[in-house]
């Protein structure tokens, strides 16, 4: 099972990225509303993409990475601007391509 948290801080779109990450056999998604959410998120579970999406700050994205670094993670961070389900697929697989 490939987990990928998705941090967005707006419910609907991120409620749309979740449904289209689990339609993929093998894929799990997990959605954070907020950088609180999300770091939370990384202390239950190991994910190996973290999708960040709309309003996500970069600050909070920095916030997040060292998060991450502390935990010793190997998640990869990728930043998802929409465009569509083939370009979230991509992204997706071209994040665990470098793992």
């Amino acid at each position: 099972m490939i987990n990928i948290l998705i941090v967005c801080a707006n419910e609907s779109i991120a409620a749309t990225i979740a449904r289209l990450i689990d339609k993929v056999d093998d894929w799990h998604a997990t959605v954070a509303l907020s950088l609180n959410d999300a770091m939370e998120n990384c202390y239950a579970k190991t994910f190996e993409v973290v999708l960040i999406g709309s309003g996500i700050t970069q600050a909070q994205e920095d916030v997040l990475k060292l998060h991450l670094e502390k935990l010793k993670t190997s998640s990869t961070i990728v930043k998802h601007y929409g465009g569509g389900s083939g370009l979230l697929y991509a992204e997706v697989y071209q994040a665990l391509a470098t793992k």
